[in-house]
This record gives C-alpha cells, sequence and structure tokens, in this order.
C-alpha cells in the first residue's frame, strides 16, 4: 500500500512539474494579451461584492518579469476600473501585490491557454481565499471548469462557482467610478 501511494505520490509530482509555465522572461510574454474570466470563487462571504460584469482582463508583461493586470466590473450598478500589479518573487508562478499583503499564484491547467489565479491574503482588513480560472477565449470550456473544481476540492473551496457575464465595455448608462 505504502509502495502505490508513494508511486501515486511522485507520478502526481512529475504531472505538475511538466505544467509549469514558462520561467524565462522570453516565454512569459506568452502571458501578455486578452483573458477572459471564466469561473471564480471566494472564500470570503461578508463584504465581498460578486460582480455583475466583467471586461477581459488584459495583462501586460513589465520589466524584471512583473505583470500588470487591468479589467473594468460592474459592482452595484457601477463600473469601476481595476489595475494591479503583479509583483514577481524568487518563487515560479508567485507574485505578490498591495505591498506584499497579498500573494498570487498563476497555475496552469490541463487546458491549453487556461490558468487560475489564486490568491491569499488581506482583502479589506479580512483573510481572504480566491480563485479564479481564465482563458484565452470567451467560451466555456468544461475541461478547463473540472480541473478548476479540482483545484478548489484540493484548497478546501466550497463548490459554489461563480461565473458573471462578459461584455468588451462597461455598458452604457452606468457611472464610472474614481478609482479611490
Amino acid at each position: 500500500m505504502k509502495a502505490l501511494l508513494l508511486a501515486v505520490g511522485l507520478s502526481l509530482i512529475t504531472v505538475l512539474q511538466a505544467q509549469d509555465p514558462p520561467a524565462s522572461g522570453e516565454d512569459t510574454m506568452a502571458m501578455s494579451g486578452k483573458w477572459y474570466l471564466k469561473a471564480m470563487i471566494t472564500d470570503r462571504e461578508t463584504s465581498w461584492k460578486k460582480p455583475e460584469l466583467v471586461t477581459p482582463m488584459t495583462l501586460t508583461v513589465l520589466e524584471g518579469g512583473n505583470l500588470k493586470a487591468e479589467t473594468t466590473l460592474l459592482t452595484n450598478g457601477q463600473c469601476k476600473e481595476v489595475e494591479l500589479i503583479l509583483e514577481k518573487t524568487s518563487e515560479p508562478k508567485k507574485y505578490t501585490t498591495y505591498g506584499g499583503k497579498r500573494v498570487v499564484y498563476i497555475e496552469p491547467t490541463e487546458v491549453k491557454d487556461h490558468y487560475i489565479f489564486y490568491c491569499e491574503g488581506e482583502m479589506q482588513g479580512e483573510q481572504a481565499r480566491m480563485a479564479k480560472l481564465v482563458g484565452r477565449d470567451p467560451e466555456s470550456n468544461e475541461e478547463a471548469l473540472e480541473n478548476f473544481r479540482e483545484f478548489l476540492r484540493a484548497k478546501g473551496f466550497n463548490q459554489e462557482i461563480f461565473s458573471p457575464k462578459q461584455s468588451d465595455t462597461c455598458p452604457p448608462g452606468t457611472d464610472q467610478e474614481p478609482e479611490a
């Protein structure tokens, strides 16, 4: 039985290592561009508001390997532009933001052009975790969603996945909320 567990554990490690995203600066450029939010979840129930609509996230690779993420969220009838700098760490796939208060891991899935952004840390004064499945196209992908569900089970999340509506722009008639 121990030999079986060891074999299964080693094969999982091998599979996970084979999925590591590119480490070099040139290959990291593959992360640049437009990404669509397919699904998301948080373990935070109190002050977090689910967005009614999201625009595609634009990722830009900055000098030194940092990433800039930009998107717009429609929440409570107001659009809010969000810009976030993910600061590269010495650990592959690991970034920090908000002065180190949050850690973000970018995990590849088994499905081409689909990644999981996993964040943990302080959010509005509370400790919280959040996971997002993103892909290069807006279409739903059942295999990627199943990979996301497996990731969530491994992290101990409930299975209440939320998929916001997608739009290329904030709808007319909504007020643009100023960035705080």
